[in-house]
């Protein structure tokens, strides 16, 4: 394997900036969703790039720009890249560090090694936040892996009513073509992000080799009671969804914490009819977040979830429903990708941690086409899907390098 592949930083930090002007939102924000002119301009620019890296640039059927470096063997392509698309607002490196990444580390391939043996390609993701359609997450990876139904152009609506067809069409897209976005050839796909979290900075280190990536379960959780006076009606007597809302969220966030990392749980909205100062509730609803990236930890920790849930229902004499919104299965990536990532940070001098993933990525779509493995770049406070997040030229950097050292072991 390749020792000291340098990376120019000056290169880095002025992909990163200049990305970020398209859709800039206020000091350090990036208000980029699919589909919109700013996220237009964002492909765009990185089209440019890569004709001026030398890529052979393609855009496919859904707006995922991808650049090619050809391999002098042929076969199929090593790839690695991220999302373009961000929150509303977000900042400006998740998903956009790990498109550049891909691009600044074959560049500096091609300029210090020349052609690879195999292909080399690095992609701009057209979309992944769910920030302009929430139910449209992954939709570029989606479409290369060949998970987008017939239906679901028109079907997928945003949060102005728009469908997802109509937005790719304004933008000269095709939702008919789609399925020629899929791709048989990738042999391999590597995403660098941003962590998302206080691990690495906990652990002072500046790059993480991601091993498994969360599963997560989203529930819609209803409970029904019946409405009476605050004052008239005693305790004994109340069938009140607020009292038993509140016993849950306490008991899942609690059963996430008794099991420790990296279990997690969340409560994040809450939603009571009709929501009165002086009324016992008739309806509560509310949503749980639960992820673990272990499979068999996943399902104790939602069975656990569930059982409580229909044990308060039942002793508080209410009515109880939920649906799922979202259930990705968890990800063990690649063993032989994350070993040649450990690998590529001690040859490169970088020091690294080998952990899982809490939030979820396009390399859990892409697994369904090719091996995946992940590396993470140190966040600042462990912040993420804010203005205020912040990675460090200098890790960001690091980063790259492990990556180009393994794209470089890969390809040539």
């Amino acid at each position: 394997m390749a020792a000291g592949i340098r990376v120019d930083p000056a290169l880095v930090e002025r992909a990163v900036l200049e990305l970020a002007m398209e859709g800039a939102h206020g000091e350090t924000g990036v208000w980029r969703t699919v589909y919109s002119p700013e996220w237009v301009a964002a492909t765009d620019r990185y089209t440019a790039w890569c004709e001026e890296a030398g890529l052979r640039v393609h855009r496919d059927a859904v707006g995922n720009v991808w650049g090619r470096l050809d391999g002098t063997d042929g076969g199929k392509a090593i790839v690695s890249g991220s999302h373009l698309d961000s929150q509303r607002p977000g900042g400006r490196y998740d998903g956009a560090l790990g498109a550049i990444a891909a691009l600044v580390a074959i560049r500096t391939l091609k300029e210090r090694f020349g052609p690879p043996r195999r292909p080399l390609e690095a992609v701009a993701l057209c979309e992944e936040e769910g920030s302009r359609f929430p139910s449209a997450n992954f939709w570029g990876s989606r479409a290369i892996t060949g998970a987008i139904a017939p239906d679901d152009p028109e079907t997928t609506h945003g949060y102005d009513g728009e469908s997802i067809a109509e937005a790719m069409r304004a933008v000269g897209l095709e939702p008919e073509r789609i399925p020629e976005a899929e791709r048989d050839d990738l042999d391999a796909f590597v995403e660098l992000h941003i962590e998302q979290g206080p691990i690495l900075e906990q652990s002072r280190l500046p790059v993480g080799i991601v091993n498994a990536i969360t599963g997560i379960r989203h529930y819609v959780v209803e409970l029904r009671g019946t409405a009476n006076h605050a004052g008239a009606f005693p305790m004994d007597l109340r069938r009140d969804p607020m009292a038993g809302a509140a016993e849950i969220i306490s008991g899942v966030v609690a059963t996430a914490h008794r099991m420790g990392r990296p279990a997690v749980t969340t409560v994040g909205r809450v939603v009571v009819e009709p929501n009165g100062p002086a009324i016992v509730p008739e309806a509560v609803t509310f949503t749980v977040d639960a992820r673990h990236p272990d499979p068999a930890a996943r399902d104790a920790l939602y069975a656990k979830h569930e059982a409580l849930m229909r044990e308060v229902a039942a002793r508080r004499d209410l009515e109880i429903s939920w649906h799922h919104t979202f259930d990705q299965v968890p990800l063990t990536c690649d063993p032989e990708l994350v070993r040649l990532l450990e690998e590529a940070a001690a040859n490169q001098g970088v020091p690294s941690l080998t952990m899982a993933s809490g939030a979820v990525h396009d390399t859990q779509r892409m697994a369904a086409r090719c091996r995946v493995a992940m590396l993470f770049v140190r966040s600042k406070d462990g912040r993420s899907h804010t203005p205020a997040e912040f990675s460090s030229l200098d890790d960001c950097v690091a980063g790259i390098e492990v990556l180009a050292a393994a794209l470089h072991a890969l390809a040539y």
